[in-house]
Order: structure tokens, then C-alpha cells, then sequence
């Protein structure tokens, strides 16, 4: 419950300390659609549901995270050569508009691929692994996978491929922009990493 608490706390701050022009401008859809698609459209299709499992769907994300994610990937905080490049040219206006209208899109479900390791992503994620201090998913990304506005983003659905990528760079350091799921991947083995990617992917 303490890890649990922690975790909450420390999100609740990183949410917060979102820009005042982030949060506060209304966003014009007709614009983000329009940079997005100058933008975003090759790697993340035109609906934000990305077809390729190496990048992430995007439709239906929680617009506060992604901003906070492009303004990371603009800042270097969040290391990505492509997206770096790509974000460079995003003004915080773009960011938002972008953002808010990827969250208007419908999110295509996914399709967990193993019976056999899900059942080990099913136990992760809805339960952690007290044992080891690895907290349940659920916990900050919710049992169904939506995730909590502007604090935790939306997995249910999620490409495993992507998913299992992002936590091996939570635990080996290369994404640092999230300490509270650094110290969860830090405990996980590729076994675990794969199992609950896997389970992600078929959450709905």
C-alpha cells in the first residue's frame, strides 16, 4: 500500500507541474488534425491507430499526457532521435492541439497472442507481485486499462511490442522520464515484461 501511495503522489505532482499554456488555451481540433497529419500521420496512421507494433496507438490517449510526452521529447528529457526531431518543430499551441484532437479518435482494440504467458500478465497487472514490491498495474493504469486523465495513460490495447519496449527502457535507464515506473520495470524480468505487454494488448 506504501509503494501504492507513492506512486499516486508522485504522479499527482508530475501532473501539475504541466505548463500554464498547456493546460489552458482551448484546443483547436481542426489545427491538430491538420499538423498532425503533416506530422504524425507515417508512423502513427491517419487515425492515430498505428498499424506498426513497434509505434504506439495513439487515438484516445489521454491528451494531458501527450503533451507532456512531446514536450519531453522536445526538451530531451524523453530520448527518441525520431520523435525528438519530430517535436522540435511543435510549437506548445501545436502540442495541444495535436493532442486533443488524437484523444477525439477511437481507440482500435488489440489481441493478447499467448494464452499460456498472459495468464502471468494477468496476475501482474492485477495484483502485482507484493513479494517483490512490484505493484499492480491497475492500481494507476486502471483494472479495464483506460488510465486516469492527465495522471496515468490510457494501455488498454496498446501494441505488446511497443509496451514491452518502453518498460525494458524504464528498466535499463534509457527512458527516465517516469521515476515512479522506473523503480516498477527495475524488478521485472523479460519473462514478466513480455507477459504483461502481452495482456495489455487484449485489455478492453
Amino acid at each position: 500500500m506504501k509503494l501504492h501511495a507513492s506512486l499516486l503522489v508522485a504522479a499527482a505532482a508530475a501532473a501539475l507541474s504541466l505548463s500554464a499554456n498547456a493546460q489552458s488555451a482551448k484546443p483547436d481540433l481542426a489545427k491538430g488534425a491538420a499538423s498532425y497529419g503533416a506530422v504524425c500521420v507515417a508512423c502513427h496512421a491517419a487515425d492515430g491507430n498505428s498499424t506498426t507494433p513497434a509505434n504506439p496507438k495513439l487515438a484516445q490517449q489521454h491528451p494531458e499526457y501527450l503533451v507532456k510526452q512531446l514536450q519531453e521529447y522536445k526538451s530531451g528529457k524523453r530520448k527518441n532521435a525520431i520523435m525528438q526531431g519530430m517535436a522540435a518543430s511543435l510549437s506548445d499551441d501545436d502540442m495541444r492541439n495535436i493532442a486533443y484532437w488524437l484523444a477525439s479518435q477511437k481507440a482500435k482494440e488489440g489481441f493478447a497472442s499467448d494464452a499460456d504467458l498472459v495468464k502471468l500478465g494477468e496476475r501482474i497487472y492485477r495484483g502485482g507481485l507484493a513479494d517483490r514490491g512490484i505493484a499492480a498495474c491497475a492500481g494507476c493504469h486502471s483494472p479495464n486499462g483506460a488510465g486516469i486523465p492527465s495522471q496515468f495513460p490510457q494501455l488498454a490495447g496498446q501494441h505488446a511490442d511497443y509496451t514491452d519496449t518502453q518498460l525494458r527502457h524504464f528498466r535499463d535507464g534509457t527512458r527516465a522520464n517516469s521515476a515512479q515506473m522506473t523503480g516498477v520495470a527495475a524488478k521485472m524480468t523479460d519473462r514478466e515484461i513480455k507477459a504483461v505487454s502481452d495482456y495489455i494488448a487484449g485489455l478492453r
